[in-house]
């Protein structure tokens, strides 16, 4: 059916529309601008609000099975963080984990994708791949389908990578991470390792392990309000399926 706002083509079975958002039973229920008398005016302010609730909480789930499984996948997400915020930079715990089997080919990519830019940006292409992938889905997902639980957890990716990422600070000097291809820091051409590099053009080499502290604080925190976030929209939504 096309809807009545934006005029967006939805399926028929739909309660809301896929491009604005608006839940069509809501509109029906809506009196006829004719009937509304001469001097009425919509509020921008209650518009505003609704807006920013619709984003934050996103649409409704269609059963509480999914609000469960989203309950599920939650906690797991908790106790992966933990392991992973709370373990020391050098285990490179977060390098080790599976997910950073998912980050490194977007870090790798990365590099050619900024390679136009110069030999600077090629090495730092990598990290910004890395981080701009999980916060484009995650606006993806919460502005064009109202996910907001799984815009969330784009967010607790994109705080997971700077764990990911702080190792390889951390190694700068020291230059013993395993890189890919089995070579280390320490023994490959200088601009193989990209933090190396970065931090030795810009006079901050001797600040790797304090700028590898802050990525991994900056990560945790952004994790943990990621957390708190899907975890209000999975109580919100738990509500609503009780109601």
């Amino acid at each position: 059916m096309d809807c009545p706002k934006c005029g967006h083509e939805n399926p028929e079975n739909r309660e809301d529309c896929l491009c604005c958002g608006v839940i069509f039973a809501k509109i029906k229920t809506l009196p006829d601008f004719q009937d509304l008398p001469p001097d009425w005016e919509p509020d921008p302010t209650a518009a505003m609000v609704s807006a920013k609730s619709n984003i934050l909480l996103g649409q409704g789930p269609e059963n509480s099975l999914v609000v469960w499984g989203r309950a599920l996948i939650l906690l797991g997400i908790v106790i992966w963080s933990g392991k992973l915020m709370f373990a020391s930079i050098a285990s490179n715990t977060s390098g080790e984990s599976l997910l950073h089997l998912v980050n490194l080919p977007f870090h790798e990519a990365g590099h050619m994708l900024f390679r136009p830019l110069g030999r600077f940006f090629t090495s730092l292409g990598g990290t910004l791949a890395q981080l701009l992938v999980p916060l484009i889905c995650g606006g993806t997902l919460l502005l064009k389908t109202r996910d907001a639980f799984g815009a969330a957890v784009c967010i607790w990716w994109f705080g997971e990578n700077f764990l990911d990422i702080a190792p390889y600070i951390n190694d700068a000097r020291a230059g013993v991470l395993p890189l890919l291809g089995g070579n280390t820091g320490s023994n490959s051409p200088y601009g193989f390792h990209d933090w190396e590099y970065l931090l030795t053009e810009t006079g901050l080499l001797r600040h790797d392990h304090l700028l590898a502290q802050l990525a991994h604080g900056f990560g945790s925190l952004l994790m943990i309000a990621a957390l708190l976030w899907a975890g209000f929209v999975v109580y919100r939504q738990f509500r609503e399926t009780r109601a």
